[in-house]
């Protein structure tokens, strides 16, 4: 895996259990806020994630989460409001834009390409920062060939961490609901982020597959030292991974902290009605 690792890890400064120091903190998200007409959907919002950090966003339905990761991923323009990934500015930017700065996403809704095979949906995200322009790419050139190959190579890799390589040649759309989700999580790694953004991965999965899909999490952050930022529903994966939990109530932050403080929190208590939280 070195090949692979040595282009996606960075130092950790993470401080285990406590909130991120100015000098760990890699995305910088600062009162961000957005309205659709007469609707505030998301009020100065704030996030601090630090390097390899492991952090959640929780809320009930129709709290603003998924808006809040189209705002970092620029599927929304801000209002108002600031984001900084490491030194970089962003905000203004487009989706593309965005991936290759560093910030990589998964979806609600399993946005594959079911025509395609296993490995051409990884290799078509890998591509991303590829230097070689049109020219070399239809006399395919030496240098082109050989990235190519250098990308089938770490697309396999990818794959291998989730079980997936010997299925590297079947159609997505074969795979089981469970393994189209972790093809997701595979081609977002694609793109080399510095920041993972995962959408309600543990969606339709089974509780065997939400045990191993909390492992393959913990995996990515530690093997890779990328910053991971989970959406979930399933409140005891949440609970048991993450290392900090900020909790949106109708756009608004109302809790923000450890696993057991946001737990014990009577507001997050009243927002979900007690359901989820004091079993997890």
């Amino acid at each position: 895996m070195k090949s692979l690792t040595g282009g996606l890890a960075a130092k950790s400064g993470l401080i285990a259990g406590g909130a991120a120091s100015s000098s760990d903190v890699l995305l910088d998200v600062r009162e961000i806020g957005i309205s659709f007409g007469g609707l505030k959907a998301v009020q100065k919002f704030s996030l601090r994630l630090p390097r390899a950090g492991l952090y959640g966003l929780i809320g009930p339905n129709g709290a603003g989460k998924t808006t809040v990761f189209n705002l970092l991923t620029g599927v929304y323009q801000p209002d108002s409001g600031e984001i900084q990934l490491g030194s970089q500015r962003l905000g203004q930017g487009k989706p593309h834009e965005i991936t290759a700065a560093g910030i990589a996403r998964t979806f609600q809704n399993i946005r594959l390409f079911p025509s395609l095979s296993v490995l051409d949906n990884v290799r078509l995200a890998g591509q991303l920062h590829n230097r070689h322009g049109l020219l070399s790419t239809v006399i395919r050139t030496r240098g082109y060939r050989c990235e190519e190959e250098l990308l089938r190579q770490r697309s396999l890799e990818l794959l291998q961490i989730f079980e997936l390589q010997d299925r590297a040649d079947e159609l997505a759309s074969n795979l089981s609901y469970g393994h189209q989700r972790k093809l997701e999580i595979i081609r977002a790694l694609a793109t080399n982020p510095k920041v993972l953004l995962l959408d309600e991965p543990a969606a339709g999965l089974n509780p065997q597959e939400k045990l191993a899909l909390a492992e393959s999490i913990r995996q990515i952050r530690d093997r890779f030292q990328v910053a991971v930022l989970l959406i979930e529903h399933d409140m005891p994966l949440v609970m048991k991974i993450c290392e900090r939990i900020t909790v949106l109530e109708y756009g608004i932050t109302i809790s923000e902290g450890t696993p057991a403080e946001v737990q014990n929190d009577p507001r997050v208590i009243a927002a979900y009605l007690g359901a989820g939280l004091e079993d997890a």
